[in-house]
């Protein structure tokens, strides 16, 4: 049953990704041709913004080593954004070299996430990204920028609001078209995300530019989301069958289901342009190759019906 709220947004954008930050937690690798089919099915279902791969070291995400035989086999899906990751001039090089044309860069409000993320404090992997931002502008690509442990952080707890609006004004000062608020580890609730996005309005960072990345840890992912929908944002990142989760932060468990996300979307009125029933059939499939079910709420109550 359809009942619309006052004041919310009329349409949501969907940034899916589970194909990336869904599949690099993997502890195996999906094979090539399994990604790409993913993909496909993803976009078949509706979705228009699917994160694709991430062009870093394979030492570090081995599970995405094959960024460069994946790309060219999805990257003339009609009316579909396939944003990638770079995390430095390097990545950009080989994503750009594919036609690539939106990237993302992955910064850390805390320090102590930016040493065991990135191997360099806060201000060092900013005067990374700088000239990074700079060049994909340059090159007329759109560029994201993740800002991660939003909300608190393993090793540091609660993570002041001022601390993460400087990163936030940084990645915008830079250049970034938009960012993304990572929850990392899934300790916010909705007062915690409204104040954020306050802060950020008062300090210059329009609500037009920002989205939201909860993970689902304590239960809290749909209410945060509901809570930054009221502040008037209209981009949601979430993960097709629940995958995911931060290889480098152990207590971050599974990314905001994409089919959670959309049934409560559309139980308010609100368009996401995203065929649910066609999205939980390829959860169940990709759920079949890597051979177990989908942590989806969502995905486990329609497909246990007649």
């Amino acid at each position: 049953m359809v009942v619309p709220v006052a004041d919310l947004p009329a349409r949501v954008r969907i940034h899916e990704v589970g194909a990336r930050d869904g599949l690099q937690n993997e502890k195996s690798t999906v094979p090539t041709e399994v990604k790409a089919e993913f993909i496909r099915r993803l976009a078949d279902a509706g979705l228009t913004t699917i994160e694709a791969t991430s062009f870093v070291h394979p030492k570090w995400v081995p599970q995405l080593a094959d960024a460069e035989e994946l790309f060219p086999l999805v990257r003339d899906l009609p009316g579909v954004d396939l944003p990638v990751l770079v995390p430095n001039a390097r990545g950009l090089d080989r994503a750009l070299a594919l036609d690539a044309r939106r990237v993302a860069v992955f910064a850390s409000a805390t320090e102590s996430f930016a040493k065991a993320n990135l191997n360099r404090t806060v201000d060092e992997s900013l005067a990374v990204f700088a000239p990074v931002v700079a060049r994909a502008k340059d090159e007329g690509a759109h560029v994201r920028g993740y800002l991660s442990m939003c909300f608190g952080d393993p090793w540091e707890g609660e993570v002041p609001l001022a601390q993460v609006v400087r990163v936030c004004r940084a990645l915008v000062d830079m250049g970034c078209d938009e960012l993304s608020l990572g929850d990392t580890i899934g300790v916010a609730t909705p007062g915690h995300v409204l104040e954020l996005l306050s802060a950020l309005n008062e300090q210059g960072v329009p609500t037009n530019v920002l989205g939201v990345h909860f993970h689902d840890t304590y239960g809290q992912a749909l209410s945060n989301t509901y809570a930054a929908l009221e502040h008037g944002v209209t981009t949601v990142d979430a993960s097709a069958g629940g995958l995911g989760g931060c290889p480098f932060a152990k207590s971050a468990t599974g990314n905001l289901a994409t089919e959670d996300l959309v049934w409560m979307l559309q139980g308010l009125g609100i368009e996401t342009g995203v065929d649910l029933g066609r999205l939980v059939a390829t959860s169940e499939w990709m759920a079949e190759q890597l051979g177990r079910p989908s942590p989806s709420r969502t995905v486990r109550a329609l497909s246990h019906k007649d």
